[in-house]
């Protein structure tokens, strides 16, 4: 006893040494105070060991954390988390913890009422008489979020941090994804965490993520249930299995795109079809494995729902133009490009089918089948239609043209591009057949058209048009031009760009002839035209003049100076390339009529610092002003006009 009275904490308590020879086994010893120690054989394994870090003599206990908590157990904490603002904060203190929470769907949060019974202290406050009020649910997803992610940014983790921080924000409703991180892609992880914590997701467009496969889409289509429009481009992971989980999943889906989806074929469109009774639009491009069935089956199953179609470069024949013909009762906007298995006979087909009745806008491009009888046949079928488009159609003669024109009595705008066979006579004899709702004629690079050698017989007037637009057809000169002045008096927007064979003679007749007056004129590219126009133009028509593009004309200050006189109306003028020096832009800054917006010089060597003092007091209305390449104009002067026209963007 005495030896144990006098024990000082100095000396072995036991003689001859420690009483375990590793000392490891102190652990036995338990702690009551500074010099107390009292031994306590284990007398079974210990369930939790936990963690000594040892120091010197001593061992120290590590403070418990809760990371040795496994995933299941924090699931359980952060699904009883009160309020969305709560698990946004416990996902940003690691990405373990981000990947848990984003794993957490919404019908698996518990509600207020049983978190409460977990406090400790809910029954005790419940006795006392206090109140506890239910604290209000902030993750009711109204789905009016949107979000994108381009390149590097499109990783799983950036997905998982969405998903958790729009839940308790009014929810995600619109996720647009264009490529992904070439070492860390979006995978099924992510889309899982979206789909788990954004049901409210209404809009989904996948943009070339070969990471992506079906087992991606079938998370969405399980937890997005509220999904109503989906864009599908260059993922070629995705396959018919896909499309079926989507269908069964989101009854609502109303607008379809996939682009460069090689393994979608017919069952895919059939499912989507049969299980989406609201679908409207549907766009298909480049998808070899889709044929006439899925076309088919696409047309009957939504034939008063769908009004938006448009296929591009798919192996259909014949037989889907005659079921959409047939079966396209709501479709009013219709697109067909790059089709080569569909000939003559199924343009006539469709156009015969009667079913087009509400069509209303038809773009045809690069389909080989579409001749004059096709044509036609449309024109008689579609009774409703009011704008039409055809690009390089090559079989396209001024006969079917001519045809078309008086079938389609409804029409309202024709634009031609790359349709060599049409010539002069097509042109001038569609204007003329057209119907009393005719307003805008284009034609693009159509190099049969060209000026003719003799002249045309006394024509009605085209009352109705108003919009005339011919750009880059190099045989269109000053007789035509000539010819459309007497032809179309109530014309407002002229745009002829591009076109080398008109000079100030042949544009004289339409400045003269245009009784409503010209509002937006664009002459670019037309190097013939000169000052004479422009002042002829300014005299006749400077008080309805509002937009001016005579960029690459050969314009000089005199054409500055009758515009500043007279345009009153004038926001928008572009005298790029011209020459022009700093005594045109003092004329422009000297008027009190003219408030230009838009102003662009680019181009212009001559106009110099001198035109600073004018520039300045323009821009007192400027929203945009164009300087490139104006090699007299310093990079000094430009960055004293940003300071002075801070409202005004400035290109340098």
């Amino acid at each position: 006893m005495s030896k144990l009275f006098s024990f000082s904490g100095t000396d072995d308590f036991c003689p001859g040494g420690s009483m375990y020879p590793n000392p490891k086994e102190s652990s036995l010893f338990l702690s009551l105070g500074r010099h107390v120690d009292v031994y306590f054989p284990s007398r079974k394994r210990s369930r939790i060991s936990a963690p000594f870090v040892f120091s010197g003599e001593r061992f120290e206990l590590k403070k418990p954390s809760i990371e040795v908590l496994p995933d299941e157990c924090l699931f359980e904490i952060f699904r009883r988390l009160p309020c969305g603002q709560e698990r946004s904060s416990c996902a940003c203190v690691s990405k373990r913890w981000l990947t848990i929470v984003s794993n957490i769907r919404s019908d698996e949060i518990s509600d207020n009422k049983t978190t409460q019974a977990l406090d400790l202290n809910y029954e005790s406050t419940d006795k006392k008489g206090g109140d506890v009020s239910e604290v209000e649910d902030e993750d009711v997803a109204g789905g009016y979020l949107s979000r994108s992610l381009e390149g590097k940014k499109a990783t799983d983790v950036r997905l998982a941090a969405i998903a958790v921080g729009t839940a308790g924000r009014g929810g995600l409703g619109k996720l647009f994804i264009r490529g992904s991180n070439s070492s860390r892609g979006v995978t099924t992880v992510g889309l899982r965490a979206i789909s788990r914590g954004c049901p409210s997701l209404r809009v989904l467009s996948l943009w070339n993520l070969a990471t992506v496969r079906d087992d991606s889409l079938c998370e969405i289509a399980e937890g997005c249930h509220q999904l109503q429009k989906l864009d599908l481009c260059h993922c070629p992971a995705i396959t018919n299995e896909s499309l079926l989980a989507l269908a069964k999943g989101c009854p609502d889906l109303a607008d379809l795109t996939i682009e460069g989806c090689a393994n979608i074929g017919n069952e895919g469109i059939q499912a989507i079809a049969r299980c989406c009774p609201n679908l409207k639009s549907v766009s298909i491009k480049d998808c070899a494995l889709l044929g006439d069935q899925g076309i088919a089956s696409l047309l009957t199953s939504t034939s008063y729902s769908l009004s938006k179609l448009k296929l591009q470069a798919l192996n259909i024949t014949d037989v889907s133009l005659a079921v959409i013909g047939h079966y396209g009762k709501a479709v009013t906007d219709l697109s067909l490009t790059s089709l080569p298995n569909v000939t003559e006979k199924g343009f006539w087909v469709m156009g015969n089918g009667h079913g087009l009745q509400k069509l209303k806008s038809f773009t045809v491009k690069a389909c080989c089948g579409v001749t004059d009888l096709g044509l036609e046949a449309i024109g008689k079928g579609c009774p409703n239609l009011k704008q039409f488009c055809l690009r390089k159609c090559a079989f396209l003669s001024d006969n079917g043209l001519v045809s078309f024109a008086k079938a389609a009595g409804s029409l309202e705008s024709l634009e031609l591009e790359e349709c060599h066979w049409v010539t002069q006579f097509g042109f001038f004899g569609s204007l003329i057949n057209c119907g009393a709702k005719f307003k805008s004629i284009s034609l693009v690079n159509c190099l049969g058209i060209k000026d003719l050698n003799v002249g045309l017989p006394p024509l009605p007037p085209c009352e109705s048009l108003r919009s005339l637009s011919i750009r880059n057809c190099r045989g269109f000169g000053d007789a035509s031009l000539a010819a459309l002045g007497k032809l179309c008096p109530q014309l407002q927007n002229v745009e002829l760009s591009g076109l080398h064979g008109i000079t100030d003679v042949g544009f004289f007749p339409l400045l003269e002839s245009c009784e409503a007056g010209l509002v937006k004129v664009n002459l670019s590219g037309c190097p013939n035209l000169g000052n004479k126009v422009v002042c002829k133009m300014a005299d006749l028509h400077g008080w309805t003049l509002e937009m001016l593009n005579l960029d690459g004309c050969k314009i000089s200050d005199a054409g500055l100076v009758a515009i500043a006189e007279n345009c009153q109306l004038l926001s928008d003028l572009d005298v790029s390339k011209c020459t022009i020096t700093d005594s045109g832009i003092a004329a422009l800054a000297r008027s009190n009529l003219i408030n230009l917006q838009i102003l662009s010089v680019s181009g212009c060597n001559l106009v110099s610092d001198k035109s600073l003092p004018s520039l300045g007091k323009l821009g007192q209305t400027l929203l945009g002003l164009n300087l490139q390449q104006c090699k007299a104009i310093s990079s000094g002067a430009v960055d004293l006009l940003v300071e002075q026209l801070w409202r005004c963007d400035i290109l340098f």
